[in-house]
């Protein structure tokens, strides 16, 4: 909502430039007008300040202002994300108004009417941002629903259907550092926007005119606790009444806001409370004891592995800060994203799930086979759980289970069509307890699907860039002059542009597969190796092998993408 009158805003000087001077003029010029249309009156002074700066000559001044100014924020994985600054190549209060009043127009061309639910996290303005769009659609008739404080992403995902909404939308940049924040949109079956909503909705967030000109009203309604009842007493319900419950879980929300839904599942599923990482169990936008708050970064689980260490835990769980995605430590060791995911489904498959399973194509091959195994549907799909959660359009048999293998895992998409960190973090408890009644471990699960399915051992390869367009350059390279040979066996160059711009290249026993990150300006590849377990080398010299296989084969890749 308007927060003051804003500031008045300074006017461009006037002279006869040069082209540089030109060029500068022009950025200046669309300064001021963004300035003069924006209704944050923190966000006006914010681009007054570098404004001033800038017709003073600082060179800083002038880059960052060209950076902000360079193009607006763009539909990406399901919405908006970006550095939290005036101007609209940031999350502010005007691009977060423009987009509500874009998904309005969308839904209104759709002659979709009725209630809009709307999440939020605990980071920087993720409640200002939440109020503004409930006060955008309430404006022009939706029944905005704004969730009663922070929550996990789940949970919005989830209140979606159970309220029968048109659309939802989340205020969070999930994992991505303190500076951060993102728009996540949601349609009314309560799946993440995929094309060509994503585009459309980008061009209706295009053409609304006047920022200042946004109704808005705060007609809109604040849910209470119902909601969240209801999602804990559902995914609870998950776990099977009779299966153990002895278990020690050590567990961190990551500064983020899942500790207290989950804590509130295990209690209603039975299960004991799981010790906390204390300095990292209550919200904190700075995530001050993480460089990177993603379980996947270097150093961002270190103190839920001590704490396993310290109280002798059986399992550590971690949530990203927005508890969509779930991370396990078992036995020193924090499991890859490929192992919880082929465990959840096996475990699903243990229990009779006979529906649809799937996962990204930079998935681990395993799951196709322990599908097949078991007689059901397996679909391999693009990266992003929008396409995830749509493998039933190829199959025609409703999804099960769908994994990606960056930590993202749906196990219960009846009740949540989306990654869900809380009920994957509970099925693999109860998974976890199941194997400790007959005296084994999760690792002792992987090494007899090892046995029974091969060896199957990933790694990655990011290749982190200044200028987006040498990511391009790489992929065309490669497009141009595609290796032959890998591990020395000969492998096929499959492109799958137009539908994405991912490259694979797959032989015997090796698979190899490069694409532009969605949401970082890095070159993603990633690395799979098949190993035979034979009898007299067994499960140790399959992992011997493997893991000289994955450096032979990082080696190789590193120098194909050598720039």
């Amino acid at each position: 909502m308007p927060e003051e009158v804003p500031p008045a805003v300074p006017t461009p000087p006037s002279s006869s430039p040069g082209p540089a001077e030109g060029e500068l003029e022009q950025l200046l010029d669309a300064v001021s007008s963004w300035m003069a249309d924006d209704p944050h009156a923190g966000d006006v002074r914010e681009l007054g300040a570098l404004f001033t700066a800038a017709t003073a000559g600082e060179a800083a001044a002038i880059a960052e202002l060209r950076d902000r100014f360079t193009g607006p924020l763009t539909f990406g994985t399901a919405g908006l994300r970006g550095p939290l600054r005036a101007g609209p190549g940031g999350m502010n209060a005007a691009v977060v108004r423009r987009a509500a009043a874009g998904l309005a127009a969308y839904l209104t061309s759709c002659d979709t009417v009725g209630s809009v639910v709307i999440g939020y996290d605990a980071r920087h303005r993720s409640r200002e941002f939440a109020h503004d769009s409930a006060a955008v659609l309430s404006a022009v008739g939706f029944r905005a629903l704004v969730l009663p404080r922070p929550l996990p992403t789940p949970v919005l995902a989830f209140a979606i259907g159970h309220h029968c909404a048109v659309a939802g939308v989340m205020v969070t940049a999930s994992h991505n550092p303190p500076q951060d924040n993102g728009y996540k949109v949601y349609l009314g079956d309560g799946a993440q926007i995929a094309p060509p909503a994503d585009a459309q909705i980008q061009a209706a967030i295009a053409a609304v005119g006047s920022t200042q000109a946004i109704a808005l009203t705060e007609n809109f309604s604040r849910l209470d606790d119902t909601v969240v009842t209801a999602y804990v007493e559902q995914v609870a319900g998950l776990v099977d009444p009779t299966s153990p419950r002895e278990l020690s879980v050590a567990y961190t929300a990551m500064h983020g806001v899942g500790s207290v839904v989950l804590r509130d599942v295990f209690a209603t599923a039975g299960y004991p409370a799981p010790q906390v990482v204390t300095d990292q169990d209550e919200p904190d936008a700075d995530f001050p004891t993480v460089g990177f708050p993603n379980p996947e970064e270097p150093g961002a689980m270190d103190r839920l592995l001590a704490l396993v260490t310290s109280s002798g835990a059986d399992l550590g769980i971690a949530n990203d800060p927005d508890a969509d995605r779930c991370a396990i430590a078992s036995q020193g060791r924090m499991l890859s994203g490929d192992e919880v995911g082929v465990l959840l489904a096996d475990h699903l498959l243990s229990r009779g799930a006979s529906g649809t399973f799937a996962a990204s194509i930079v998935s681990s091959s395993l799951l196709g086979k322990v599908a097949a195994v078991h007689g059901v549907p397996y679909a391999e799909t693009l990266t992003g759980f929008k396409w995830i959660v749509r493998a039933p359009t190829v199959t025609g048999v409703p999804l099960s289970f769908g994994y990606e293998e960056a930590l993202g895992y749906a196990v219960a998409p009846a009740l949540v069509r989306d990654k869900d960190g809380i009920s994957a973090a509970l099925l693999f408890t109860e998974l976890a307890a199941r194997l400790k009644a007959r005296g084994a471990t999760v690792n002792d699960r992987l090494d007899e699907l090892a046995v029974e399915h091969g060896l199957h051992a990933t790694a990655q390869i990011s290749i982190r860039v200044e200028r987006l367009a040498e990511i391009g350059e790489l992929m065309q390279r490669l497009r141009l002059a595609p290796p032959a040979q890998l591990l020395g066996r000969d492998v096929r160059a499959e492109d799958l542009l137009p539908d994405a711009d991912v490259l694979r290249f797959r032989g015997e026993g090796v698979r190899v597969i490069v694409r532009p990150s969605g949401t970082e300006p890095k070159l993603k590849t990633y690395l799979e190796v098949v190993v035979p377990v034979l009898p007299d080398a067994g499960i140790l010299g399959a992992r011997g092998r493997a893991a000289d296989e994955l450096d032979v084969l990082h080696a190789e890749v590193s120098t194909l993408l050598a720039r």
